[in-house]
């Protein structure tokens, strides 16, 4: 390995720290780290969690797609299929339907110092990886096979600029988040 690539990779490292720490910084400043407020959002009562993801995604996708249009950025799409999304999302909605918490909002939790989030959320993360691990290799070929799509994004599909798919879905969740907001949900 070259200077160069260990200098980068160091950098991009510490770009990713910098990053991860703003992110849960802002997770906590939103409240979403809250296990109230989370489980609020799933009774549909608290649409706090929403409204958060909703302005992360309409600031987000734009500021991706333009350092993409930059050169600063290449978009590696994994390969998908309807399966690995069902299995996955089923294994997702277990865990934050028993404990209360995503990923990211379970590191945010963390770093608060609950308790529930730190016994709990990281075993559950470590023992979930775990069985993955186990049985991912077994059930691999069945699973990706189901509704595979490969690395199929929906501006290639559609076959458009990526403009052509961001713009409209940034109008959409910003109106969609502003009705949100005035019907005080």
């Amino acid at each position: 390995m070259t200077t160069r690539t260990a200098t980068r990779k160091r950098r991009d490292l510490l770009l990713g720290l910098v990053f991860g720490l703003a992110f849960g910084f802002f997770l906590q400043k939103g409240g979403v780290t809250n296990y109230d407020v989370i489980i609020g959002q799933l009774l549909l009562e608290d649409f706090t969690v929403l409204k958060i993801m909703l302005a992360a995604v309409i600031v987000g996708m734009p500021g991706v797609y333009a350092m993409k249009r930059l050169g600063w950025v290449e978009l590696q799409p994994k390969a998908g299929s309807l399966g690995i999304n069902l299995v996955g999302g089923l294994i997702f909605g277990v865990g934050f339907a028993v404990l209360g918490y995503c990923p990211g909002t379970l590191a945010g939790a963390v770093g608060n110092g609950y308790l529930d989030a730190l016994v709990g959320g990281l075993a559950g993360i470590i023992v979930g990886s775990d069985l993955y691990a186990q049985v991912y290799p077994r059930v691999r070929a069945g699973i990706q096979r189901w509704g595979d799509f490969g690395d199929l994004t929906l501006p290639r599909w559609l076959k458009v600029n990526d403009w052509l798919v961001v713009i409209p879905a940034m109008i959409l969740l910003t109106l969609l988040l502003v009705w949100l907001e005035t019907a005080g949900l």
